[in-house]
């Protein structure tokens, strides 16, 4: 890979448009060519479509998220969300076609190792582990083992909403993009938990290449975050407009 080469890394977007735009400016200023997407792209009460149309549009190299399976999933209908019915009444057949297409996992330049979650779950944290007293990071002899089939030296993760990087003994470097569009929430499985981010700001990552390493800077961008707040509240969602207007759950 050239050691010039600049990577954006951005997730978890959700369907808040709002962010996202803001985000792919800010890319674009810094004359950022390369937009690596971990997925969980367009879930949300927010603008699915408005989204969907700006990542196709840009044409970002994107991977399947848990969220993004679950829109094009076989759900009993007894057991479809209305924020679920939201997104697929607002997605067209490209839309789907799009998500159906989409790899649970890529590989760059035999370097780099994309996920959206673990590599073989998506809907499992990588970097974080739940338990009843709370959230915490794993330790790096078990980030190893969950590793140990990835031969590329970056792993690229998403899901938990959190921006964070571990570098192992074995010298392979993970890091979490946070989330372009939702800064936090909470959730029950296996116990009640929260991801908090701390501020509504939209969060992606850059990855710059220092010789042999790479530099890993978080970035966050203020964007409009009160509309797609209110857009959430509209849409049946006080709990998500909560979370987009402060990052807190």
């Amino acid at each position: 890979m050239n050691q010039q080469i600049d990577i954006a890394v951005i997730s978890d977007i959700h369907g808040n448009r709002w962010a996202l735009e803001e985000v792919l400016k800010d890319i674009k200023k810094r004359d950022i060519q390369k937009v690596l997407n971990l997925g969980d792209s367009l879930y949300g009460p927010l603008d699915p479509n408005g989204t969907a149309e700006i990542l196709l549009k840009e044409n970002i190299i994107s991977i399947s998220g848990n969220e993004d399976r679950i829109i094009i999933e076989d759900i009993p209908e007894e057991k479809i969300s209305t924020t679920l019915k939201y997104v697929r009444s607002n997605l067209n057949n490209e839309h789907i076609s799009w998500l159906k297409n989409l790899k649970s996992s890529m590989i760059l330049s035999n370097e780099i190792f994309l996920c959206h979650g673990t590599p073989t779950r998506d809907n499992e944290y990588l970097l974080e582990k739940v338990e009843i007293k709370g959230v915490s990071l794993k330790k790096p002899d078990e980030l190893s083992i969950l590793l140990k089939e990835i031969n590329e030296k970056i792993i690229l993760c998403g899901h938990s909403h959190i921006q964070n990087s571990i570098l192992l003994p074995n010298g392979k470097l993970i890091v979490n993009a946070g989330s372009v569009g939702l800064p936090a929430y909470s959730d029950d499985d296996p116990f009640p938990y929260k991801m908090e981010a701390g501020t509504p700001h939209a969060n992606y990552t850059i990855l710059k290449r220092k010789l042999i390493h790479y530099q890993v800077e978080n970035i966050s961008v203020p964007y409009d975050w009160n509309s797609a707040s209110c857009v959430a509240l509209k849409n049946g969602r006080p709990d998500w407009s909560k979370w987009l207007s402060t990052g807190f759950a």
